[in-house]
C-alpha cells in the first residue's frame, strides 16, 4: 500500500515531493518555491517513469508498514497540501496521467477507528485511480476524474452523523467518469490521508479533534465494516436513484421521465397503514378508496393497476388481493406516464414499483406497536444480520399484523404478513437472492353509497355515512404466497446479467352484496348477491425476467444497452354466481334478507400469457447530453374456457409493438432537460355484438420537463409538462346494452410539480401539484360527450407533508410533521351527470426519539373534513373522518 500523498499517480507524487524538498522543511510555514514548481513543470515527463517505478515498489509494501511515513510523506499530509492543490489545480491536471479507463467502484466500507473512521472504496485497480482532493471551508472534497460509483444498490450514498466531528459524508457520481468524495466537517476540515490497497481498495483515513477526544482508542479490524445506506438516508426524503425508469439502478436526473420515489422515512412519519397513505404525498390518488378493493390509482387522469415488485410485475399482489401491506417495503418508485418498452402491456398513467428491504450486513432489531382510531391495532416486527462470519449470508425477516375496525357499521378487517428475504453473495460479482412474503387478509366487506343522499339531494335526507350496504354475514377472504429469487452476475466492471423469477399463487372468496341502483323513491337500494360456489377462486401469477447489462463504444459515443425477454403467465379458476337479494332501506335498514335463485353464473378458467422482448439504449452523445433509444415487442393471447358452455369459449391473440424515445440535457450538473416520447398497449378482451375482436388501446405521450437538484443535491424537483392520449377505448353500444364498441378516445395533458428533500438540517419536505385537464375527445357513437371531464381526476390538485426534527440542544429528538392534501372537483361518472366537491384535508404528527426509543402522535383528518371519492352514479365512497394513531417503536 502507499501513502495518501501519492495522489495523481507517480508522476504527481514525483512532482510534489520535489517541490517539498525545493522549499522550508515545514510545508506550511513558509510560501512555494515558484521557481522550483517551474523547474518540475520542465522535467515532469522524465521524473514521471522513474516514479512510476518507485511507486510500483511501494505497492509491495506490506499492510504493517503503511503508517511508517517517510520525511517526504510527513510533509505531505500537512493539510496546508490541501491548500497547495487548490492553488495549482491546472498544474495537477497537466501532470496527471491521461487515462480513458474509467474504473468502477463496486462497494463503499467504512471502519472506525481511535480518531475517526477509515472509508473504503472498493476497486480492483485502487492504484490507478487519480484523486484530486482540496479544501472548501469545513469540507473535505475528493474527484476521481476515472471512476464511477456503480453499487449493487445505487450510484450515490449520504450518510449523516457518523462520528463525531463529521456532519456528513457523501459519494455520488458527478458524470460518467468522475466520483465525488465529500466529507463535512462539524467545526473544522477533517485531517485526511490516503492509503492503496491491494486487497481493499482506496483507504481514506479520516480523523478529527472531536472524534479523537470522544472515540475509544481501539481500532477494529477491516472485516467489521459498516454498511452505509446508498440509496437514501434516514433523515432525508431525498431518493437519487431509481430502477423503474430503465430497468437499471440510475440516476433519477438522467432518466427522460417524470419519477419519484417515495421512501419508508416518510410514510412512517405520516403513520401510514396503507399504501394510498403512502402515495398520498406525491399526488396519487386511488380510484376507488375501499378497504375491499385492491391498489387501483389515478395517474395523469388515467386508472391504472400497474403494480411492480422489484421489477417483476405483481398485479394479482396489487388489485386482486387486497391491499398492499408495508411491513417489507423500503420505498415505492412512481413512474408517470407509459412504461409498455419495458414492462408489456398496461394502462397509460403510470406504474408503481415497490422495492422491497434488503438484508443488512450488521445485526438489526427493530419492533414496534400502533394503536388508535376504530380499535386499530398493528404490532411489526423487521430482524436481519449475518448467517456466517465472512457476512456474505444475509438474512432478513418482516412480521405485521393489522387489525382494525371502520366508521362504516360492522366492517373489520385482519390482515397478517410475513416476508423473509436470504441473500447469498457467492463471490464479487455473483449475488443470489431469495424472497418469500405470505400474506392472509379476513375481511367484512364494505362498498360505497349512492350518489343521492350523499353529494347530491335525496328527498329523504342525507344517507348516514356510516351505512354499510354488504350483509354483516359477507366476506372478502384473501390469502396469497409468493416465492422469488434474483440471480445477478457482472462479468466485469461493464457487462452484467440479470434473471429474476416471482410465482405467487393467490386464493379469494367474496360473498358479498352487490349495488345494482337506487330505486326512485330515494330510499331502496337494489343488491344482488356475489357468492362462491364449493372452492375458493384461485390465480396462479408467474413472471420471468432475463436482460443483459452492458456498456461500450462506437467510436465517440458511449453506450449502456439494456436488452432481455420476459415471461408472464396468469391463470385463474373461479366458479361464481349471482343471486337475487331484497333491496335494502338506507335509512332504516333490515339486514339478514336471505338469497334468493341464481340469475347468473360463470365457471371458467384463465389464461394470459404475455412475451416480451425488449431493448433500450442510452446513448451519451456528450458527457452532457444523452439519447435514449428503446423499443418492446409483445406477444399476447388470453384464453378463455368455459366449463359451463363450451360455446363460449374463446381465444383472442394479440401483438404491439412499444417505442420509446428520450433525451436529456444538464447545461450544468444540478440541471436536467429532458423530453420523451413513449406507448403503451393494453389488450382489449370481448368481441362486438358482431363477434369481431377488439384491438389493443394504445397510449401516446410527449412529455418535456427538467429536473432540479438544489442545496448540494439535498433537494430535488421535477416540472413536467404533457399530453397523454388513449385511444381505442371501449363505450357501451347504444344498441345493445350488454356489448361495447371500439369508438372512444380520452386525452389528459397537464403540469405536475414535485419537491422532494431536505431544505434545512433537520427540515424534510415532499410535495406536489398537478394540473390535469382530462376529458372525452372521441366517442363516434356519442354515447358520451364531447368534452366531458374523465372519472375522479380534479383540474387542480396539491400536497404537502413536511417533518422538522431538533438535532441538538434540549429539544434533540423531538420532531413535528405537517401534512395538507388538496383534490379539486372530481367528475362521479363519463356522464358527467354529478360530481364530487373538493376537499382540503390536514394532518398533523409529533414525535420523539431518544437512543433507540421513539414515539409519535398522528392525527388524520384533523379538521374532520368529509370528503368522497367517487366510481358510479351507484358508489360514491366516504373517506376516514379525524382518526388517532399512536406508534411506539424500538430500534437495536
Amino acid at each position: 500500500m502507499i501513502n495518501y500523498r501519492a495522489v495523481c499517480n507517480g508522476c504527481l507524487l514525483s512532482l510534489l515531493a520535489s517541490v517539498c524538498v525545493s522549499v522550508e522543511p515545514t510545508f506550511g510555514q513558509s510560501p512555494v518555491n515558484l521557481e522550483a514548481i517551474a523547474s518540475v513543470e520542465r522535467q515532469s515527463s522524465v521524473q514521471s517513469a522513474d516514479t512510476t517505478k518507485s511507486k510500483a515498489k511501494r505497492l509491495q509494501t506490506p499492510i504493517s508498514e503503511v503508517r511508517q511515513l517517510n520525511s517526504v510523506e510527513r510533509y505531505l499530509s500537512d493539510s496546508s497540501y490541501l491548500l497547495w492543490v487548490n492553488r495549482h489545480q491546472n498544474l495537477i491536471a497537466q501532470l496527471s496521467p491521461a487515462t480513458t479507463d474509467v474504473l468502477s467502484v463496486t462497494d463503499v466500507k467504512v471502519n472506525t477507528t481511535d480518531k475517526g473512521i477509515e472509508l473504503i472504496l472498493v476497486t480492483a485497480n485502487s492504484e490507478k485511480l487519480q484523486v484530486l482532493p482540496r479544501i472548501q471551508g469545513n469540507t473535505y472534497i475528493a474527484d476521481v476524474p476515472n471512476a464511477k460509483l456503480q453499487l449493487a444498490s445505487g450510484e450515490s450514498f449520504r450518510r449523516l452523523n457518523l462520528v463525531p466531528g463529521i456532519t456528513e459524508i457523501t459519494v455520488a457520481n458527478t458524470d460518467n467518469n468522475t466520483l465525488r468524495l465529500t466529507i463535512v466537517g462539524k467545526q473544522s476540515p477533517p485531517q485526511v490521508k490516503l492509503f492503496d490497497s491491494d486487497t481493499e481498495g482506496l483507504v481514506f483515513d479520516v480523523s478529527t479533534t472531536a472524534s479523537t477526544l470522544t472515540q475509544p482508542r481501539t481500532t477494529p479490524q477491516r472485516n467489521q465494516a459498516i454498511e452505509l445506506v446508498v440509496t437514501g438516508n434516514p433523515n432525508n426524503y431525498q431518493v437519487p436513484d431509481a430502477t423503474v425508469g430503465t430497468r437499471a439502478n440510475r440516476r433519477i436526473q438522467e432518466i427522460p421521465q417524470s419519477i419519484q420515489v417515495v421512501p419508508r422515512q416518510s410514510w412512517e412519519a405520516q403513520g401510514a397503514i396503507n399504501t394510498i397513505d403512502a402515495l398520498r404525498s406525491v399526488g396519487v390518488n386511488q380510484a376507488f378508496n375501499s378497504p375491499t378493493n385492491g391498489d387501483v390509482f389515478t395517474l395523469r387522469g388515467f386508472q391504472t393497476s400497474n403494480l411492480l415488485r422489484n421489477g417483476l410485475k405483481d398485479y394479482a399482489g396489487g388489485n386482486r388481493s387486497g391491499q398492499s401491506q408495508l411491513g417489507n417495503i423500503e420505498q415505492i418508485e412512481v413512474l408517470r406516464g407509459p412504461a409498455s418498452v419495458l414492462y408489456g402491456q398496461g394502462d397509460p398513467g403510470g406504474t408503481i414499483n415497490f422495492v422491497t428491504k434488503q438484508p443488512l450486513r450488521d445485526p438489526y432489531f427493530a419492533a414496534s406497536m400502533s394503536f388508535g382510531s376504530y380499535s386499530l391495532y398493528q404490532p411489526s416486527l423487521d430482524i436481519s444480520g449475518p448467517l456466517n462470519s465472512e457476512k456474505t449470508v444475509l438474512y432478513r425477516i418482516n412480521a405485521s399484523y393489522i387489525s382494525t375496525e371502520s366508521f362504516i357499521d360492522f366492517f373489520s378487517s385482519q390482515r397478517y404478513l410475513i416476508a423473509p428475504v436470504l441473500s447469498w453473495q457467492i463471490n464479487k460479482k455473483t449475488k443470489l437472492t431469495f424472497e418469500a412474503e405470505f400474506k392472509d387478509q379476513q375481511q367484512v366487506p364494505r362498498t360505497g353509497l349512492p350518489a343521492r343522499g350523499t353529494v347530491l339531494p335525496n328527498p329523504n335526507g342525507r344517507i348516514p355515512l356510516s351505512r354499510n350496504a354488504e350483509e354483516p354475514t359477507d366476506i372478502n377472504n384473501r390469502h396469497s404466497v409468493l416465492l422469488s429469487y434474483n440471480f445477478e452476475h457482472r462479468f466485469s466492471d461493464d457487462w452484467s446479467v440479470v434473471n429474476s423469477f416471482k410465482v405467487r399463487s393467490l386464493s379469494y372468496r367474496t360473498n358479498a352484496a352487490n349495488p345494482v341502483s337506487l330505486q326512485t323513491n330515494g330510499r331502496l337500494l337494489t343488491r344482488t348477491a356475489q357468492i362462491y360456489i364449493g372452492a375458493p377462486g384461485v390465480e396462479n401469477e408467474y413472471d420471468l425476467d432475463s436482460h443483459v447489462v452492458g456498456k461500450f463504444k462506437t467510436g465517440s459515443l458511449q453506450h449502456e444497452l439494456v436488452t432481455g425477454f420476459d415471461l408472464y403467465r396468469d391463470l385463474s379458476f373461479y366458479d361464481q354466481a349471482q343471486r337475487t337479494l331484497g333491496a335494502l332501506n338506507l335509512f332504516n335498514p333490515v339486514y339478514g334478507q336471505p338469497a334468493g335463485r341464481i340469475s347468473s353464473r360463470l365457471d371458467q378458467k384463465t389464461r394470459n400469457d404475455q412475451l416480451g422482448l425488449y431493448i433500450q439504449d442510452i446513448v451519451g452523445l456528450t458527457n452532457n447530453l444523452k439519447l435514449v433509444l428503446g423499443g418492446r415487442g409483445d406477444f399476447v393471447e388470453n384464453k378463455v374456457t368455459n366449463f359451463l358452455n363450451a360455446s363460449a369459449n374463446q381465444r383472442q391473440p394479440d401483438q404491439a409493438f412499444s417505442p420509446r424515445v428520450g433525451l436529456v440535457y444538464q447545461p450544468i450538473q444540478p440541471v436536467s432537460l429532458y423530453a420523451n416520447y413513449s406507448q403503451s398497449f393494453v389488450q382489449n378482451i370481448g368481441t362486438t355484438f358482431g363477434g369481431s375482436l377488439f384491438q389493443p388501446s394504445r397510449g401516446t405521450q410527449y412529455e418535456v420537463g427538467v429536473k432540479t437538484d438544489f442545496l448540494s443535491g439535498r433537494l430535488s424537483s421535477t416540472l413536467a409538462l404533457y399530453q397523454l392520449t388513449l385511444s381505442n377505448t371501449l363505450t357501451p353500444d347504444p344498441n345493445h346494452s350488454t356489448f361495447n364498441v371500439q369508438t372512444g378516445e380520452q386525452r389528459s395533458r397537464g403540469v405536475e410539480l414535485n419537491v422532494t428533500g431536505e431544505i434545512l438540517p433537520g427540515w424534510n419536505v415532499i410535495a406536489s401539484y398537478a394540473y390535469t385537464d382530462a376529458r372525452v375527445t372521441k366517442d363516434k357513437d356519442k354515447v358520451y360527450a364531447i368534452g366531458n371531464r374523465l372519472v375522479n381526476v380534479p383540474d387542480n390538485s396539491a400536497s404537502l407533508w413536511t417533518t422538522y426534527t431538533f438535532s441538538k440542544g434540549n429539544l434533540r429528538g423531538l420532531g413535528f410533521g405537517l401534512g395538507l392534501f388538496y383534490f379539486g372537483d372530481r367528475e362521479g361518472d363519463l356522464r358527467n351527470s354529478f360530481s364530487v366537491p373538493s376537499y382540503l384535508r390536514a394532518d398533523a404528527a409529533v414525535y420523539y426519539q431518544i437512543n433507540r426509543f421513539s414515539i409519535a402522535l398522528n392525527i388524520k383528518n384533523l379538521s374532520n373534513v368529509r370528503y368522497f371519492t367517487p366510481r358510479t352514479i351507484n358508489l360514491v365512497y366516504p373517506e376516514d373522518p379525524l382518526t388517532v394513531e399512536g406508534t411506539i417503536s424500538w430500534k437495536f
